[in-house]
């Protein structure tokens, strides 16, 4: 009898390894919780279509757009932590849980990291036809009419909110939000006149930039972006203590396996470091970026309290 137990135990333990070492055994599903063109989407898809190379399987992007990420986040969340949907959100994960009293997910608890993929400058961008050639005018502007201004954002709660809140308060300026549901329908608003000014991630904007039809009066990133090499920071600005990175990270339930994050990591480093997405970045402006799953989680919680405090100090909520 106890051989018989020994060699059934043997049995189990090489068939859990075979089904982990069979991962993955049909295709994979990346939510994006904002809309297609979003920098998360463009960061999504591009890494996407690299992984799948190495997985073997398609890697589908399926857009679950509103209330600043939560609602793509929400179904990652209660969805089978088996490896096989995948969150890929930005640093507005961070944000939400600061100004989403009731969210129907625990970001720590529900949700574990697996890495990140990219860092980001946004880009303060105005209409041309408004006729504000540095971040003076518009800080000018702002106090002449105070709480008259208005700036977009791709959601509350999104990362380009977060900066856009963080750079009013260290400007010293009162602005009315307008949220959207994502980066391509703020944009369509600031072009058209109907918003004052967009901290727009420079992937989606660059072009639009480039074609004329937005000014851009400085990155909200430590350093000059590459891309836009005579555009100031916003420090360098003279707006101290506003700089600002949006990042896009890989995320997946959290009760899924080890090896599966492990293996999901691997392969999103790999393809993060091939010469296909490399370039790819670059022409957006972005930066690799990438950590162990550990240490990214610790990033997020850092974020977190970060977030915390400057939506307790802004008053930020959700409408």
């Amino acid at each position: 009898m106890k051989r018989i137990l020994g060699l059934l135990a043997a049995t189990l333990v090489a068939g859990g390894a075979f089904a982990q070492g069979a991962f993955p055994g049909k295709p994979i599903k990346m939510v994006v919780p904002f809309t297609a063109g979003s920098v998360t989407d463009i960061i999504g898809r591009t890494v996407a279509e690299q992984m799948a190379k190495g997985l073997g399987q398609p890697v589908i992007i399926e857009n679950k757009p509103g209330a600043g990420g939560t609602i793509g986040a929400g179904l990652v969340a209660k969805s089978e932590a088996d490896g096989y949907t995948i969150l890929i959100h930005s640093s507005g994960h961070a944000l939400n849980p600061a100004i989403y009293p009731n969210l129907p997910y625990d970001t720590v608890k529900d949700l574990t990291g697996v890495t990140p993929l990219a860092a980001v400058p946004n880009v303060m961008v105005v209409s041309p036809a408004r006729g504000w050639k540095s971040v003076a005018d518009v800080v000018a502007a702002a106090k002449a009419k105070p709480g008259q201004m208005n700036y977009a954002s791709a959601g509350t709660g999104s990362a380009t909110h977060m900066n856009a809140e963080k750079f009013k308060l260290r400007a010293g300026i009162d602005a009315q939000h307008v949220p959207f549901k994502g980066t391509p329908e703020a944009l369509t608003d600031v072009i058209g006149g109907r918003n004052d000014w967009f901290f727009a991630p420079l992937a989606s904007s660059l072009p639009l930039i480039k074609d004329g039809k937005l000014q851009a009066l400085a990155v909200s990133s430590a350093q000059r972006a590459p891309a836009l090499p005579n555009v100031p920071t916003t420090v360098e600005a003279g707006v101290p203590d506003s700089d600002y990175t949006l990042w896009v990270g890989m995320i997946v339930p959290s009760a899924t396996p080890a090896p599966i994050v492990k293996r999901l990591h691997d392969e999103a480093v790999k393809a993060i470091g091939s010469p296909e997405v490399k370039a790819r970045l670059a022409a957006l402006g972005a930066d690799a970026f990438t950590m162990e799953p550990a240490a990214f989680n610790t990033y997020i919680k850092a974020e977190m309290e970060s977030a915390a405090q400057i939506a307790k100090t802004a008053n930020l909520k959700a409408n």
